[in-house]
């Protein structure tokens, strides 16, 4: 089936059986204005579904996506920042207490590290934007790997923790961590199993989601 085609049946759907099921809560959330309690940064790939992997609701999740799931550090450039400029609407307008970097298994930009770009013009902002995953790289080289494999997906965890400290250069987030009214959380998605790993930061080593209980 055409891909629009698609969509517009699934609205229909939706719609249909669905809608209703959020209703009362859209109405609020339209009536108040949002608030959702965490700011979900993750990245574009298709196969990302954050209200499916999460079961979240409408007004859960202020999502935020991009390639790779980089977060720059703080500027004051005065450029145009998409992604800098999500992370401190959340944080100074809604006020949302946790923030999630969300990464992924088999992601194309953290692998896209370790070929070569095409350095015509139609790959320019993509070659700027994976500078982001440089020190990520650098840290992954110094190990040894079997496999690619093992290669790219520690290099997708490395960049994880590359993001929660590139997070912390914003004032906004080192002021409300230290009045501790916000968490910073790094979690892989693997796309084989639907499984979640958390970055632990007091062992330095990821652990599966289901075992996390410091809410």
């Amino acid at each position: 089936m055409n891909i629009i085609k698609s969509l517009i049946r699934g609205n229909k759907l939706f719609r249909k059986y669905h809608f209703d099921d959020f209703k009362e809560e859209l109405s609020e959330l339209i009536k108040h204005g949002q608030k959702p309690q965490a700011l979900f940064i993750t990245c574009c790939d298709s196969r990302i579904t954050p209200d499916l992997m999460l079961g979240s609701k409408p007004g859960d999740l202020f999502v935020m996506r991009n390639i790779g799931n980089f977060v720059p550090p703080y500027q004051t450039d005065g450029s145009f920042h998409g992604t800098a400029s999500a992370i401190e609407y959340a944080i100074s307008v809604l006020g949302v207490s946790n923030i999630i970097v969300c990464g992924h298994s088999q992601c194309g930009a953290c692998k896209s590290l370790h070929e070569p770009i095409p350095k015509d013009d139609n790959f320019q902002n993509i070659r700027r934007w994976l500078e982001l995953g440089k020190k990520a790289k650098e840290i992954t080289l110094k190990q040894e790997f079997k496999s690619k494999e093992d290669l790219y997906k520690a290099t997708e965890k490395n960049s994880l923790i590359c993001q929660l400290e590139n997070l912390e250069t914003y004032p906004a987030i080192q002021e409300r961590i230290k009045s501790k009214q916000l968490k910073l959380f790094a979690w892989y998605y693997n796309l084989g199993n639907g499984s979640i790993e958390y970055y632990d930061q007091k062992i330095n080593k990821f652990a599966d989601i289901i075992n996390y209980n410091d809410y």
